[in-house]
């Protein structure tokens, strides 16, 4: 009997050897060797000879890049008070009170997820613009500039920071607030001392999200920073104005440290909010309590007005003929055959293109590396960490970040051998300049998010089945096709859509890799911008938003008869 069981075990263990080593050296070459490549950049000179930390030296007596610091430092706090402050009412509101249409007002909070950076600017520029709706009824602001950027950056991460509230709060003990009501605790003493405790670690966590997303956003200083430089424009600014690549990653570096420092605090916050939900906690109970309750509706329905407000002026600018002097209506705008040089319907197929193929590969490479790491248990122990850590790393890379590494990597032919006269040929250098790069960029920058899913999906199923298997003698991957995937087909659904999403609306990474050839829509939106063509970029902003709404609706339909289906089995 072992004579015949042990070639299969052998047979198996190889494939297991094989799929593991090849996620690993799949993440060593799109995220290990490019952001390597952009560390080294920051220490050579243009010949690539070793200069120590001059180029940071160089960076910091610049006055005008210090400055670049300081503005988007403050932009990023401010709009992490404002995005997580609003967040956390709104959050609280539709968790803790009895608020009517909770899930209107859930998928109201997450529409600028499904929008570009972009589109957020030229809404405020329709309301607050020198032509602007409420600059004609005398609300005037200072738009352009650091104000803009910080009510788009509050909007951007609003629905992050929602969504990560709302995990919070859904942890809740019942029997927390019940000893307090049984003691006459008033409500703002429960909320110090039970909720707020309770909370802590996911508002910590939204914090630093809120704030790394709004320091190394691209798309809306693109649109509403005017002459205000933050980091993300200066980068571009060297990198593709100036071809100073040297200069361009010191600038990527010291962006990337506070996306390290927020990937760090997550990781620590997580690991105590899971350790804090006792096994024995009781769901909270909503009680009704009427002031509070209209309190809860009424601010719950003006931030959902504001946002449909947002999105409801750029629909009507894409659908005039100029504003504000020629309001007739015209499907003109949305007509790409005349976007971007004629560009514009490559463009915009060109998006679809690579958020499918992202999607697709992506999710199938996220995937079997989470189900290869989670399940195989009894071997290749420290290769699984080694490929765990790797997998959870891309959270911490800002998306401008992974650009700038990229087009150092790859653009590349060879790469030279310290101390030796050699240079090794860069076999990818083939994909620069074409949609793969741009495809395998965006895989990287969102490949965290949908591996942390696939790993939570992978870790509710029963170890059974694998044992179950094993005495069976049925090969892993009979199992992995037969059952995990089919029980785990909605969280598969989910991260194909979160793929997909981000892939159409990103800026980012993508700014620095698409080429004449290779066009993308969130690209041509800041190039139509700048031009002044505002009524067509708001058009093809609302083209990906519209596509993104129907991905996410059928998605929606499809999980919606898969809970029925689960449930007529478990019946």
């Amino acid at each position: 009997n072992k004579s015949i069981r042990l070639p299969r075990f052998r047979r198996e263990s190889l494939v297991r050897f094989s799929a593991l080593y090849a996620i690993i050296i799949f993440l060593l070459v799109f995220l290990v060797g490019p952001l390597a490549t952009l560390f080294v950049k920051a220490f050579q000179d243009d010949d690539g000879m070793f200069v120590g930390l001059a180029h940071f030296a160089e960076y910091f007596s610049s006055t005008a890049l210090v400055y670049s610091v300081g503005h988007t430092l403050e932009i990023a706090l401010w709009s992490t008070v404002i995005s997580v402050s609003l967040a956390f009412f709104y959050a609280y509101a539709l968790s803790r009170k009895r608020v009517p249409c909770k899930i209107f007002f859930r998928y109201v909070g997450m529409i600028p997820i499904f929008a570009p950076t972009m589109l957020l600017g030229i809404a405020l520029i329709y309301l607050f613009g020198n032509q602007g709706i409420f600059t004609n009824l005398g609300i005037e602001i200072p738009l352009y500039g650091k104000v803009g950027i910080i009510l788009s950056e509050s909007i951007y991460c609003f629905p992050v920071a929602t969504t990560l509230l709302m995990v919070a709060f859904s942890a809740a003990d019942n029997r927390l607030y019940e000893a307090a009501d049984s003691m006459g605790t008033s409500a703002w003493r429960k909320m110090f001392t039970i909720t707020l405790p309770s909370v802590k670690y996911g508002l910590i966590n939204a914090v630093f999200v809120a704030f790394t997303y709004s320091f190394t956003d691209y798309g809306a200083p693109s649109v509403v920073g005017g002459s205000y430089n933050v980091l993300a424009t200066d980068v571009y600014k060297q990198v593709v104005g100036q071809q100073n690549f040297n200069m361009g990653a010191v600038v990527g570096i010291i962006m990337l440290l506070p996306a390290v420092l927020s990937f760090a605090v997550d990781r620590v916050t997580n690991a105590k909010q899971h350790a804090a939900i006792s096994a024995k906690a009781v769901p909270y109970q909503i009680k009704p309590h009427r002031k509070s309750d209209i309190a809860a509706t009424v601010f719950c329905s003006i931030v959902a007005l504001a946002m449909l407000l947002f999105f409801a002026v750029a629909l009507f600018a894409s659908l005039i003929k100029f504003w504000p002097y020629n309001l007739t209506f015209t499907l003109a705008n949305y007509d790409l055959t005349s976007a971007g040089i004629g560009n514009g319907v490559m463009a915009f197929q060109n998006s679809i293109h690579v958020a499918l193929l992202t999607a697709t590969l992506g999710t199938a490479i996220t995937f079997v590396g989470a189900y290869i790491i989670e399940k195989t248990q009894h071997s290749f122990r420290r290769s699984r960490r080694f490929a765990y850590l790797l997998s959870i790393l891309p959270v911490a890379i800002p998306g401008t970040v992974v650009g700038l590494s990229y087009i150092m990597f790859f653009n590349a032919p060879a790469f030279a051998i310290p101390f030796t006269n050699l240079a090794l040929v860069n076999p990818l250098h083939g994909i620069y300049g074409t949609l793969w790069i741009i495809v395998f960029a965006n895989l990287i920058h969102y490949y965290s998010v949908p591996f942390t899913t696939a790993t939570t999906a992978l870790k509710r199923l029963d170890k059974e089945f694998e044992t179950v298997s094993e005495s069976l003698a049925v090969p892993f991957y009979r199992t992995f096709f037969r059952i995990t995937v089919p029980l785990c087909f909605t969280a598969i659904c989910e991260m194909w859509v979160y793929f997909f999403v981000n892939a159409m609306v990103t800026i980012s990474a993508v700014v620095f890799l698409y080429s004449s050839a290779t066009p993308i829509a969130s690209t041509m939106i800041v190039s139509m911008q700048g031009a002044g063509k505002i009524a067509p970029a708001a058009a093809m902003c609302m083209l990906l938003l519209f596509v993104n709404l129907i991905v996410r609706f059928i998605y929606e339909i499809a999980n919606h008869f898969l809970r029925k289906r689960d449930k007529r089995m478990a019946g």
